[in-house]
């Protein structure tokens, strides 16, 4: 426990006691159990965090915190004077400048800096975090280690799930959640790291002992002004000026935007194997870069860790060798299709060996991994593959049809959409690249959140709409998401691929503000149960239930 003169001091804070008698000091020496956001979260012991908001300070609801026990309000001056009118009774108050900027390392002091005592493994980027984290994690357990995982789809402490609903978790949640896998005697964790996590501080006073960057493409530019932004909040895990900068990093280097992000890692270190490269363009071509975001086509650079003889099999299961700085070439196996996932392979097994695991046993340890929502295939009994993905970024969303396309010689159905609430930018991208890459595209709605769903949907056609009518696949508009999926696997013949792609391991969808119960892998396979019943013969054709759009033949 921490006394709350001790936490004040610790970030700086100005401790008042507000309707306090005078010489009444008793407050200052409370002690400390807890930190909280949410004035209906607070346990008798914490601390209330009342945050100014765009609309509504914090400390408007210090009243309700109070009456739940908290002993202490971290705010600024304007939520002092709030919290001096929510109750008569006195109050500490510790006031700051900027109590977001604070919340990090009142969080980390309260729960007495927990990621001190474990090896954290960062991984951050646009596309490949959770894959590449439930390879880490693997590695991990499979080299002997306690592991814990914070993630987009869970968090998992020695394999018991909780589940999440931020990629990264606001800081009192993250430092708490260290200290309960510190007390349950994990060593290492292995957790994803946003763009929006290291912009907000919500990782600040973590003591990260690696950070991974696995790539960067379009995506979070209704949060990030550009693209250089949104890069330079990703680089706060690496770069020599940050507070939560990593003791280590490795960093892909298959795009220009990892070239970039290494060169950031390098600035200022005296030992120049506290970065690693991994790259997986040794035995590729160089080809096209646009999906992961190198327009120019720059190709490989020598790396510490690189890839070559890729070998998949017909299941998407890929063998491929990795050679690392010890010179040692070891072949390798990744149960997962695509050749984004051989890079996702082996940054993971370049980032458990930072850590000191047996590179060897790490290695092992990744072979059999399956990653919800992730390429992830739905079974009933069909004669075509019918596959869901989360992919919701145009990168993403071209890369998984490629790998569909290589593994199949029938046609390709993308049932796709994109949320409300997000960037608008990359709508049309999306529907541009389904078009060009698909045979039908279903396009269909995501998580409308707050906006209206068709005007969503109308941004991603006119972006399928600009693919000239020869190069483009048909397109349909079906709304209603499960109608959607069922038109998708009306139009599947045998050898077929059904893509729905967007929300992966989601189980809602978010519309004005209700989320309701909503499970791609279970709508789809609802929808291919109708289709073993009634046969190739009796499915309607893709046209009934929304607007045929047209295509090439």
């Amino acid at each position: 426990m921490t006394q709350i003169s001790v936490l004040a001091d610790a970030i700086g804070a100005r401790v008042e006691i507000v309707n306090a008698a005078a010489g009444d000091d008793a407050a200052r020496a409370a002690a400390v159990t807890g930190i909280d956001l949410r004035a209906q979260g607070i346990r008798p012991g914490d601390v209330f965090a009342a945050l100014p908001g765009a609309r509504i300070h914090g400390a408007s609801f210090a009243g309700t915190a109070l009456e739940r026990g908290a002993v202490a309000v971290l705010t600024d001056e304007a939520g002092r004077d709030l919290v001096a009118e929510a109750t008569s009774d006195p109050v500490a108050v510790l006031v700051h400048p900027e109590p977001r900027a604070a919340l990090g390392a009142a969080s980390a002091t309260v729960y007495g800096h927990p990621s001190r005592s474990m090896q954290v493994i960062g991984i951050t980027g646009t596309s490949g975090k959770t894959t590449t984290s439930y390879l880490v994690e693997a590695g991990l357990v499979a080299a002997g280690r306690v592991v814990g995982l914070v993630g987009t789809v869970e968090t998992r402490i020695e394999g018991i799930r909780v589940p999440s609903t931020l990629t990264t978790p606001e800081a009192p949640q993250l430092h708490a959640l260290f200290a309960v896998m510190r007390e349950r005697g994990v060593d290492t964790v292995v957790m994803e790291v946003s763009s929006h996590a290291l912009a907000l501080g919500r990782v600040d006073a973590t003591e990260f002992a690696v950070g991974g960057f696995t790539n960067l493409s379009q995506d979070h530019l209704d949060f990030h002004k550009d693209l250089d932004d949104y890069f330079g909040a990703k680089a706060r895990l690496f770069a020599e000026d940050s507070p939560v900068r990593a003791h280590r990093a490795v960093v892909c280097t298959d795009d220009a935007w990892g070239r970039r992000m290494a060169e950031v890692a390098s600035a200022g270190r005296d030992d120049a194997t506290a970065v690693r490269t991994v790259t997986t363009r040794a035995d590729r071509a160089t080809g096209d870069d646009r999906a992961t975001g190198d327009a120019g086509g720059a190709g490989a650079v020598a790396a510490d860790w690189t890839v070559t003889d890729e070998v998949p099999d017909e299941t998407g299961v890929q063998q491929f060798t990795l050679t690392g700085p010890d010179g040692i070439a070891r072949r390798a196996t990744v149960g997962l299709p695509g050749r984004y996932n051989v890079t996702n392979a082996a940054l993971a097994v370049a980032l458990c060996a930072e850590v000191g695991a047996d590179i060897d046993a790490t290695i092992r340890g990744i072979a059999d991994v399956a990653v919800p929502g992730r390429v992830e295939r739905v079974e009933r009994g069909q004669d075509f593959l019918a596959v869901v993905d989360y992919a919701h970024k145009p990168a993403a969303l071209e890369a998984v049809i490629g790998t569909l396309r290589a593994a199949t010689e029938g046609r390709i159905a993308v049932v796709v959409g994109a949320g409300g609430d997000r960037d608008r930018t990359k709508r049309p991208i999306m529907g541009e690249v389904a078009a060009r890459a698909a045979d039908l595209v279903v396009v269909t709605d995501d998580n409308p959140r707050t906006e209206n769903p068709a005007a969503i949907r109308a941004a991603v056609l006119d972006g399928a709409h600009s693919v000239p009518p020869a190069e483009r696949g048909e397109i349909l508009e079906v709304g209603d998401r499960a109608a959607a999926i069922d038109a998708a696997v009306a139009w599947a013949r045998p050898g077929d691929v059904v893509l729905v792609a967007g929300k992966g391991h989601e189980t809602g969808q978010e519309i004005e503000g209700v989320k309701h119960p909503f499970d791609d892998r279970e709508v789809l396979g609802a929808a291919l149960d109708k289709y073993r019943t009634a046969g190739p013969d009796g499915r309607h054709p893709p046209a009934a239930g929304g607007s045929h759009h047209g295509g090439k033949a």
